[in-house]
């Protein structure tokens, strides 16, 4: 008797679970949507968000928690290869800024009249050009990396 009464339990609450499991999961599918609606807009906070949030109020969604993982992936991927063109850009022309001063730096060093100014505008130069070749580096190193994830 007491066997058969933890046995209808146990199938009664599989059976509120498994109803529940098709509402949550549907709506673990909606969150989803939303994410992919905002990645095609163009924004990524927003979709990164939605797929934390799916992922923190429906752990049960397996299925739909790979596909969000596999849109969070693109996400990250869009955001560092757009990135990789603007540090590209800034990087150019700080590398040509740079050959410039150093250029009229080691002139004015040759002639003995170079100033304290200019020395200094060489060094920050120098600092903002190595800053954006680690960015650069950084970036290559992300997509490369995100591709090799995407792959397993």
């Amino acid at each position: 008797m007491k066997k058969c009464l933890i046995l209808q339990i146990m199938v009664g609450a599989m059976l509120t679970v498994s109803c529940g499991g098709s509402d949550a999961q549907q709506a673990a599918e909606n969150m989803l949507e939303q994410a992919e609606k905002y990645f095609s807009e163009g924004s990524y906070d927003r979709a990164k968000i939605a797929i934390d949030s799916l992922r923190k109020v429906y752990p049960g969604a397996v299925e739909t928690r790979k596909k969000a993982l596999k849109l969070f992936q693109n996400i990250s991927l869009k955001e560092a290869q757009e990135d990789l063109a603007v540090t590209d850009s800034a990087l150019q022309a700080v590398t040509l800024d740079y050959k410039y001063i150093k250029d009229k730096v080691n002139r004015d060093k040759a002639e003995l009249r170079a100033t304290a100014e200019e020395l200094e505008t060489l060094t920050r130069t120098k600092m903002k050009l190595d800053s954006l070749k680690v960015r650069f580096d950084m970036q290559c190193a992300k997509i490369k990396y995100i591709h090799k994830k995407q792959k397993e």
